[in-house]
């Protein structure tokens, strides 16, 4: 079930004047980043260049996606970032998309081996980012995606499995409710689409999506209704299109 809770709800509401474009910044990992997608750049990109379009409000999108980051990492420069991506007038963005996990769930060496992070650790940790990310503007997370469990390994040390990915999608589901973030889940989604369908839509390696898969994901995340709020003539903001 997706949350969705008003901008508003965020103890920083957006300074923006009336007119003006958003600033967003996509904080994750490889999902985020694009990798597996040479033709396109992956979907924070297609949705960077669709927000270019004069009929889509202009607002500016910063990927700020790095391959193999977990939790941890990512609630590391969480701050720096969002500081460093403000523009002219706006100093600061006005929304931040969030998208990691992935590479906490897996074992390490075997099936059986213990997870990259450990869970609990891993609550706590994706508990921590959440509430620090609310804290300097409007927040929303984009679920994982299931991997193909034939492929793996992944570097012949890495073993992502689908039971271990929907432990870890669920507490960050689970804790986005609790902080009334609205998440995205993209792991049930894609499961409820079948293992062909999946399979096409993954690159050799099992792990991420290919072309067609990020353009799988990328209208999964535009026809979402807690994004559709911020791609509205009229947003949450008030800013005009």
């Amino acid at each position: 079930m997706q949350i969705l809770a008003s901008p508003s709800s965020s103890p920083h509401v957006s300074q923006t004047p009336i007119g003006q474009p958003l600033k967003i910044i996509a904080l994750g990992d490889s999902l985020v980043y694009g990798f597996g997608d040479p033709e396109r750049g992956g979907w924070v990109e297609q949705l960077r260049r669709w927000w270019m379009s004069p009929d889509s409000g202009g607002h500016v999108l910063y990927n700020l996606g790095i391959r193999g980051d977990r939790a941890q990492q990512v609630s590391q420069r969480l701050e720096v970032e969002f500081k460093h991506r403000g523009e002219l007038r706006n100093r600061v963005p006005d929304l931040i998309i969030l998208s990691v996990g992935t590479n906490d769930s897996p074992r390490l060496g075997r099936v059986d081996g213990r997870n990259y992070t450990d869970f609990d650790e891993f609550e706590v940790q994706i508990n921590h980012l959440l509430f620090r990310a609310q804290q300097l503007c409007p927040v929303l997370f984009v679920g994982m995606i299931p991997v193909d469990e034939t492929k793996m390994p992944f570097l012949d040390c890495f073993y992502y499995t689908h039971a271990d990915q929907h432990r870890y999608k669920e507490a960050t589901r689970r804790a986005c409710q609790q902080h009334q973030i609205p998440y995205l889940d993209l792991f049930d989604r894609w499961m409820a689409r079948g293992e062909t369908w999946q399979q096409q839509r993954l690159t050799s390696d099992g792990l991420h999506p290919n072309t067609l898969g990020y353009q799988a994901l990328f209208e999964d995340v535009l026809g979402w209704e807690a994004l559709s709020v911020y791609t509205r003539t009229t947003n949450a903001f008030g800013i005009g299109g």
